[in-house]
């Protein structure tokens, strides 16, 4: 791990408030929880910027899914999404 650098931004009280109230709650403190959090942030840009970087590839490639293919997954989708509903709701 790389030594720990200090930096200062500006942020809401009331998100402050919230963070406190969360880091309290975990028995943790603030740093902690915004390192954590810049962590998830960083990693999940980084995932979508590789899934960006696949489909420039998969589209100069010529691999490509036309309108009518992603209407069938949609209805798919939809069909499959109003089961489980009804299955929760039972």
């Amino acid at each position: 791990m790389n030594s720990p650098r200090t930096i200062s931004f500006r942020i809401a009280a009331d998100k402050v408030a919230a963070l406190d109230s969360i880091a309290k709650a975990m028995d943790r403190d603030r740093s902690y929880l915004l390192n954590e959090a810049v962590a998830n942030y960083l990693s999940e840009q980084q995932r979508f910027a590789a899934m960006v970087e696949e489909g420039i590839r998969s589209a100069e490639a010529g691999e490509l899914i036309d309108d009518e293919e992603i209407g069938s997954r949609i209805d798919t989708w939809e069909t499959e999404y109003s089961a489980r509903e009804k299955q929760v709701r039972a």
